[in-house]
């Protein structure tokens, strides 16, 4: 697998997996560094990178194609993501999940992100559609983040 970044023809296909709305994730595309994962010459992978201040990233979008998903391609791209975060100089990474979204909880927590907020009604307020996951309605955003061993910007 090869991860590298792009600046145009985003696979929103993928994008859409992780976050339903296309108008936020073009938003945070314009100010985002995309990623993707490719195998051969077929994209499998995505995830954003995106500012917030000089020494914290969010990463703000990671998804995998539903035909390779359970093969840690998952991990592989959290773990990119934290590495390139590192050698850009940041000391916090940071990103947001649903509260129905426990595959992403989990993985987060084992690559060392740890809960810090619930922002809470963040989905019924940003969303016009019902997000259901694991049976589970999606209403409130629970916020992770891990802290970088690097010298800050």
């Amino acid at each position: 697998m090869n991860i590298h970044k792009i600046d145009s023809n985003y696979p929103m296909e993928l994008l859409l997996l992780a976050d339903p709305s296309e108008e936020l994730v073009e938003a945070y595309l314009d100010r985002g560094q995309c990623y993707i994962a490719k195998d051969s010459d077929e994209t499998i992978g995505v995830y954003v990178l995106l500012s917030v201040d000089d020494d914290t990233i969010e990463l703000k979008n990671i998804a995998v194609h539903e035909r390779y998903q359970g093969r840690g391609l998952g991990k592989e791209l959290v773990l990119h993501a934290i590495e390139r975060s590192m050698e850009l100089g940041y000391k916090i990474i940071e990103v947001g999940t649903g509260n129905s979204s426990l595959n992403q909880l989990a993985l987060y927590q084992k690559c060392g992100f740890r809960i810090v907020s619930v922002d809470r009604d963040f989905f019924t307020n940003h969303y016009s559609e019902e997000i259901v996951e694991n049976g589970i309605p999606c209403v409130d955003m629970i916020r992770l983040e891990k802290r970088l061993s690097t010298g800050g910007r």
